[in-house]
């Protein structure tokens, strides 16, 4: 009988990158900027293997994991368990590297379904924000965020996010409502009139609000419509009501943040299209059992991660156990140290590499440089 693999290091720190430009404003936040920052654990074994991935796990809480045999914090079939969810996404990457396989096969195997290679998900462009406030028109607004759009286009992508709702805090109401819908219609525009648009109000709308701009933008046939306002069952068969009576198939999706403890209730009540959880602070083990529920009641899943680089990577592996996977979110970034070269934007589609676990490269010197800078450290 093999011996057990107990865990004998773990190691933290969050590495810093940066975005080909600077992101502005969403309708409750300010500027997001250029950089970005995903906190990096990793494990290794006493028999020399690891693991990493993304995690925001305290040093004092990551202790209860020194010592453990590899078998008590990650099952097959299940996936992390008990303490082991704190390195949720290191342990995948240990088992699939383990196992020699991609985490999407390690996934879907558990899952009972079948992958074919190249293994592609579809994704969306995420980084239309409000780059355009201190333009005192409309039309050069609207031309800003369309030329934003086609940068996106270049790149390989073929369906784009819209940040809305520029009325609830950072213009006059009518003025910030008008552009809005100024930017959808040039982005229409700009990409064509295939690609998928999805506009996201972050919480910056109200029920009237979203019928207008829902309106307004009919003939731009938008995809899906993302947190117009705070999760409200009344409001939301209110405007599914009104979708329905309009002729307008557009999807309502919500879920990100701090979500409300009812939202998978208003899914089951076909109140809600798309679940966005966190894809860092739900996790991928929870995000395989919650796809699953979603998947039996014919929701879509579509994890929101903006900011945190890795989850580009992690996200699309969900998709080869999940039915209803809908689309993979892609905030683009460089980070010195994280290689995910091997993950291609193609025709609106990541194609994921068939090598073992995530397939992304740490580089050592670069990580272990920063856990000495701000980081942290523990081993047997």
């Amino acid at each position: 009988m093999a011996a057990t693999a107990l865990v004998t290091r773990i190691e933290w720190a969050r590495l810093e990158g940066r975005r080909p430009r600077h992101a502005g404003s969403n309708a409750r936040l300010g500027a997001h900027g250029s950089t970005v920052r995903p906190p990096i654990l990793r494990l290794t074994l006493d028999d020399g293997s690891s693991g990493f991935g993304p995690s925001n796990v305290g040093r004092e809480q990551a202790a209860a994991l020194l010592g453990q045999p590899l078998e008590a914090i990650f099952v097959p079939g299940t996936g992390a368990t008990g303490a082991g969810l704190l390195a949720d996404f290191a342990l995948w990457d240990l088992a699939a590297k383990r196992a020699g396989l991609p985490v999407y096969v390690l996934a879907a195997q558990e899952a009972g379904a079948a992958v074919t290679a190249p293994f592609r998900v579809r994704c969306y462009d995420t980084s239309l924000y409000f780059d355009d406030l201190h333009l005192s028109s409309n039309e050069e607004a609207a031309a800003l965020i369309a030329a934003e759009a086609r940068e996106g286009y270049e790149r390989g992508h073929r369906a784009f996010k819209i940040k809305v709702g520029r009325g609830a805090r950072h213009l006059p109401l009518e003025e910030g409502t008008e552009r809005d819908i100024a930017v959808i219609r040039a982005v229409r525009d700009a990409v064509g009139p295939n690609p998928p648009l999805l506009i996201d109000a972050n919480n910056g709308y109200n029920l009237n609000l979203a019928k207008r701009v829902l309106t307004e933008t009919a003939d731009c046939r938008l995809f899906w419509l993302e947190e117009p306002f705070h999760e409200d069952p009344v409001l939301y068969r209110d405007l599914k009501e009104w979708l329905a009576k309009e002729g307008l198939p557009v999807l309502i999706a919500d879920g990100e943040g701090q979500a409300s403890p009812s939202l998978l209730t208003m899914a089951k009540d076909g109140l809600i299209d798309v679940v966005q959880y966190d894809i860092l602070g739900h996790g991928f083990t929870r995000w395989l059992a919650t796809g699953r529920q979603l998947d039996a009641i014919g929701v879509s899943s579509a994890p929101h991660h903006y900011g945190g680089h890795v989850g580009n990577y992690t996200s699309g592996h969900l998709a080869a156990a999940l039915r209803h996977f809908a689309l993979v979110e892609w905030d683009e970034a460089t980070t010195p140290g994280l290689d995910g070269s091997a993950y291609t934007v193609r025709d609106g589609e990541v194609t994921l590499p068939d090598a073992p676990g995530f397939a992304l490269q740490l580089d050592d010197a670069a990580f272990r440089q920063a856990v000495a800078n701000g980081g942290w450290e523990l081993h047997r």
